[in-house]
């Protein structure tokens, strides 16, 4: 090969690279590629983007315990090649954080949801239980689909309306809920639920119990004590524990709660299979409506 010709290849090839870091436009027959550290953040992405993403999650199975995740070869290699990734942040999905770095590619868009919403590390984690977070996170994803791919904007911007407007029933839910049980005590095992108990107005007790738990410590006898109290003599009126992380602690508490006639909610860190992130959502507070309403509901 001659010195000229080389240097014609080697011109062709930065400019492939400037090209490809830029991508101003979407080829038509070329999907943006998006991974979303957790699912129900990669059903947004798909709702917004419509056909023009191509969406990987990582963490989405119902069995699977998202504080257990190890990241695979297949993941990484799907990270370093995403033009659009979306992590949750504060802590949660650490790994996602190392991740980015060791697959560093210019002109990669990188959203956290914590940093939309002004959480960080120490906060309680499960930020998507938040009503806040999903739109803050959804005009997100619209705004950098449409910087990457600018010839199809309006396409996200239509699509990012829909998807608020498709909120409206959530929130008419947690407004209804939060007039009738405003101020009800309630309990659980972790923390995942929170930020959407405190939404409805409920009054969560054994905070530091649950943070042991999420945090994979023994907690304290006093605080066990604390909650088998709170079971017995009904001093709450619902116990939320999360399905997908449940020790044999936390199945003692579930079957103590049952045994003493405390409704009992299960809940999930992702996105079940077949759900959209909405109708996800309107599901477990259907269930906690029915928990909080009592026997006969």
């Amino acid at each position: 090969m001659t010195r000229l010709l080389k240097i014609l290849v080697w011109v062709a090839a930065a400019l492939a690279v400037t090209f490809a870091a830029a991508a101003p436009l979407r080829a038509a027959d070329k999907k943006i590629t998006v991974v979303a550290a957790e699912n129900f953040y990669g059903d947004a992405a798909r709702q917004i983007g419509g056909a023009g993403v191509s969406v990987t999650s990582v963490l989405g199975s119902p069995d699977q315990d998202p504080h257990l995740f190890e990241a695979t070869p297949a993941i990484v290699r799907r990270i370093a090649a995403a033009k659009l990734v979306v992590y949750n942040g504060a802590a949660y999905d650490s790994w996602m954080d190392k991740l980015l770095k060791v697959t560093a590619a210019p002109g990669r868009v990188v959203i956290t949801a914590a940093d939309l919403v002004h959480k960080r590390a120490g906060d309680n984690p499960h930020l998507w239980y938040d009503p806040s977070t999903m739109p803050a996170v959804a005009a997100a994803l619209a705004a950098a689909l449409g910087t990457i791919d600018a010839a199809h904007k309006d396409d996200y911007v239509a699509r990012l309306k829909t998807f608020l407007a498709s909120l409206a029933p959530l929130d008419e839910k947690i407004a209804a809920m939060r007039a009738k049980y405003s101020g009800a005590p309630v309990t659980a095992t972790e923390p995942v639920f929170g930020d959407m108990a405190a939404a409805l107005g409920l009054v969560m007790r054994n905070a530091s119990f649950q943070v042991a738990v999420m945090n994979n410590t023994e907690p304290s006898a006093r605080d066990f004590a604390q909650f088998e109290d709170d079971l017995k003599n009904h001093k709450v009126r619902a116990m939320f524990y999360n399905t997908q992380a449940s020790d044999r602690l936390v199945q003692r508490l579930v079957a103590l709660a049952r045994a003493d006639g405390v409704p009992v909610v299960g809940v999930t860190e992702t996105c079940p299979p077949g759900l959209s992130y909405q109708a996800w959502m309107l599901r477990e507070l259907d269930a906690t409506a029915k928990a909080l309403a009592g026997p006969g509901s």
